[in-house]
């Protein structure tokens, strides 16, 4: 059986406030969770507060007061951020469990290490956002349903995994465990891939002119809906992630110039389409229900391994 979480649940520090942080925020506090936040620009602290939560603009501060507090330490700024982040963590806070809910693991694991902080890490990531940003965009319902991967690389505090767990369950989400790398390998094909071709469709389509956009709709429109993304904001991501999406755009490109050459030289595209249509399909049927909760004790001998061998199997832990 799974351990059941402690009674008492530590204050959660959020840094950065933009769409995934301030949902966040103010997720928990939907939850009755205790957190506040911190957000390097005032006019986003002003906004939080004016909407009635406990957010500044001073870092250091904040640090402070999660190290007094022994708070749960939320990473929720962009990619290229985070090593420095992570160092102030170091010098005001390192103590505090810490997670994060950046889209690629390997990088923020490989910082948490550097700067000494490995061993209070665990890694998240919540599957959910929108093509919004800024604290107007924030949803305490964004993580309702939604998948959130926890980090389960060899070597986890099981404790820290727990809190970090519980948070995610806390705040609607399904918890998920994946080690970093293959957590990183995934996404790159069910995440950062889709905002790539989402941006060649956009880019083909509008350059058939204005008929073709007042013409476009249901497929244009849903598949280029990430296109609509900040560029800033999608290329932080996705370089974070230039390993495994270079891997992905590699087929991705192969698999396209092999269906050219077929509508070329056979006038068909039956492979590539027959082929997308199975793996829609089994998509469909993965996503339509519930997998079983995984039994593993967390904190057993081997408890990472069998965790993350069970969500290969489309288990979910539950609590």
């Amino acid at each position: 059986m799974t351990h059941s979480a402690p009674t008492h649940q530590p204050s959660i520090c959020v840094l950065g406030l933009g769409l995934i942080g301030g949902s966040l925020l103010r997720a928990a506090v939907a939850a009755g969770r205790t957190a506040f936040g911190y957000n390097r620009s005032p006019e986003t602290v002003d906004a939080a507060v004016a909407d009635g939560y406990d957010a500044s603009s001073d870092l250091v501060a904040t640090l402070r007061r999660a190290a007094d507090t022994s708070a749960l330490i939320v990473l929720a700024t962009p990619a290229p951020t985070i090593d420095a982040l992570i160092a102030r963590v170091a010098e005001h806070a390192p103590a505090c469990p810490l997670t994060d809910v950046v889209s690629v693991k390997q990088p923020v694991a490989d910082a948490a290490h550097a700067h000494g902080l490995g061993d209070r890490y665990v890694g998240g990531h919540p599957m959910a956002g929108t093509s919004e940003s800024g604290w107007p965009a924030t949803d305490p319902a964004l993580f309702s349903g939604a998948v959130w991967v926890v980090g389960t690389d060899d070597g986890a505090d099981p404790q820290i995994w727990r809190m970090v767990a519980r948070l995610a369950l806390d705040v609607g989400s399904r918890v998920v465990a994946a080690a970093s790398d293959e957590h990183d390998r995934a996404v790159a094909g069910i995440s950062h891939l889709p905002h790539l071709t989402a941006a060649v469709t956009a880019v083909v389509g509008a350059g058939e002119g204005e008929l073709a956009l007042r013409l476009a709709a249901g497929s244009y429109r849903d598949g280029t809906r990430v296109a609509g993304t900040s560029p800033t904001a999608q290329r932080a991501m996705l370089e974070a992630n230039s390993t495994a999406l270079l891997v992905a755009l590699s087929e991705t490109i192969d698999r396209l110039t092999y269906a050219r050459d077929q509508l070329r030289d056979q006038g068909t595209v039956e492979t590539l389409v027959a082929d997308g249509h199975r793996a829609r399909m089994h998509y469909e049927k993965v996503n339509g229900v519930d997998g079983p909760p995984a039994t593993v004790t967390i904190g057993a001998p081997g408890w990472e391994a069998d965790l993350r061998n069970a969500a290969r199997d489309g288990a979910i832990w539950t609590g």
